[in-house]
This record gives C-alpha cells, structure tokens and sequence, in this order.
C-alpha cells in the first residue's frame, strides 16, 4: 500500500510542476503575439522584394547575363544548409521536426553524390545534428534574437554566406526552417536562398496578365539593379525565416505547455484519489484494529 506521506509530496510537486508550465505557456502567449505581429508585419516586404527580381531576373536571363548570386556557378555539387532552429527546449517537436527535415536533405543529397555542409542558427539544431553530422557543421550561431528579433541578426548570417559563396566554398544554398500557420500548426519549409530561384507563381502567370503587363525602363541597367538587390534579398529572406522560426518556436511552446498542464491537472486528480483511498483504508484498518481489541477484553 503506498505510503501517504510519499503521495502527499507527490502531488505537491506536480501543483509545483503545473504552475511552472502554467506559466511558461502565459509567457510563451505573449512573446508569440509579438513575434506573429513581426512575421506578418515582415512578411509583404519580402514578397514584393521576391516578386521584383523575378520580374527582373526574367529580363536578364533573356539576355543570358546577370549576376553570380542568381546565376550560380554553373555547378551543382556543394550544398549548404542553413538550418533554423531555437535556442531553448520545452517546445513540443519543434525541434525535431526541423532537425529530420534536415536529416533528409543531408541523406538525399549524399545519395545523390553532392557535397553537403550545414551552417545552423539556434544550439538545439546544432547539437542533434551534431550527433551524427559534426563534420558537416562549418558555422553555429547562438542566442540570435534573444531579446528581440532585428534585421541585423539576419544580415550577420546573409554576410557570413555571402562570404563563404564568394569564396567558392558552396554552389547552391538552402534555408530550412519552420514556417508559421498557426500555434498548433507549423509547416517545415525548404527554401533555395542561392542561386535566386523565381517563384513558381511569377512562372506560371497566365497570358492575358503578360498582355496587360506595363513596360519599365530601368535606370541604371537590370544587371546592375540585381548585382545591389540580390545580397540585400538574401538577408531578407533569411530574416524571414527568422520571424516565421520565431513565431513558430512560442506558438509550439504554447501549446505544449498547454498539453503539460492539463496533462499535470490530470494527474494531480489521479493522485488525489489514490491518497483518498489510500488514506480512508488506512482509516478502516485502525478501526477494524481497534475493535477487534475492545472485543478481545
């Protein structure tokens, strides 16, 4: 028969518990109402940017010139991924769903014979991906946003690819990251950052838009347009990225903390009957004890 004292202790920590979680998912509300309003608030910037150089982009591959950052190097064998994850746990699968995402496209792209390295933003991505892929690693960042989300963490990690593209150390960069829905819903999202990849809607317009399309003149030249807007799109991209992780991340916060709690109020009942019963057997045991020895005298 267990013992009361044991349970009394154990339901008060579980009320402990409980209000831990309690409180962590009101926090995590909150930090997501923010982080919603910076996604959405973010995201119509990036894409008219994306709409723009594709308009533009569709001009300059008519004329087989243009930048390297959206012609690529003409090769298809290194890959880096920029894998976005959190900092912190206590996030519901979160994590691991970018992490497997990750995990495939490392194994699909080593099936396929390519060269992959992965540059991740956020320590719970780096160390699962560390177990298995440590050698892949070739740059980690911490703490980006911790306090609030600016678009110089982004352009911090645009630069460092940037960086590594110009000095031929990748041909094709991918983002992979989670894209927000809603707080229970999150969408695990690949994304081609280099070489710039039009939009499959800028493709598949129909004609009867193409007709009716206005005639630009640009000043100076698309090529040299394109050559200052794609770096500055890539940080962009990558701070979207950023806002819609972040938003993610507090949205699966909340709703696991939601679940620990009234996972931990379910107990708390269980518990609670177990210590009624347990402590009304105690009871009828005494009594049961008691009488058996007045009747003895």
């Amino acid at each position: 028969m267990p013992n009361l004292k044991d349970l009394k202790n154990r339901i008060a920590s579980v009320q402990s518990t409980r209000k831990i979680t309690s409180a962590m998912k009101m926090v995590a509300a909150s930090k997501l109402r923010r982080a919603q309003e910076q996604a959405e608030a973010g995201g119509p910037y990036a894409e008219r940017m994306g709409r723009m150089l594709s308009s533009l982009a569709s001009n300059v591959q008519d004329s087989g010139n243009g930048p390297k950052l959206m012609t690529g190097t003409g090769a298809d064998q290194v890959h880096l991924l920029v894998v976005v994850s959190s900092d912190r746990g206590l996030c519901g699968a979160f994590n691991g769903s970018i992490v497997r995402e990750a995990k495939r496209q490392i194994a699909r792209l080593q099936g396929e014979g390519k060269t992959v390295k992965v540059l991740t933003v956020g320590r719970k991505g780096r160390d699962q991906l560390r177990r298995d892929y440590a050698s892949l690693i070739v740059e980690s960042y911490e703490d980006v946003g911790r306090r609030r989300l600016s678009f110089a963490d982004a352009d911090m990690v645009a630069k460092k690819v940037l960086a590594m593209f110009d000095a031929g150390e990748f041909d094709v960069c991918s983002v992979v990251f989670n894209k927000f829905k809603s707080a229970i819903s999150q969408i695990v999202t690949v994304q081609q950052l280099i070489p710039f990849a039009v939009p499959v809607a800028a493709d598949a317009a129909p004609a009867a838009t193409d007709e009716a399309k206005a005639i630009y003149e640009f000043e100076p030249d698309e090529e040299q347009i394109l050559a200052e807007l794609l770096p500055r799109n890539l940080s962009i991209q990558i701070y979207r990225a950023l806002l819609e992780s972040a938003a993610s991340e507090q949205g699966a916060r909340m709703t696991a903390m939601d679940n620990a709690t009234r996972n931990a109020g379910d107990m708390i009942n269980k518990l609670t009957i177990t210590y009624n019963r347990t402590r009304q057997a105690y009871i009828t045991k005494e009594l049961i004890e008691i009488i058996s020895g007045a009747e003895a005298l």
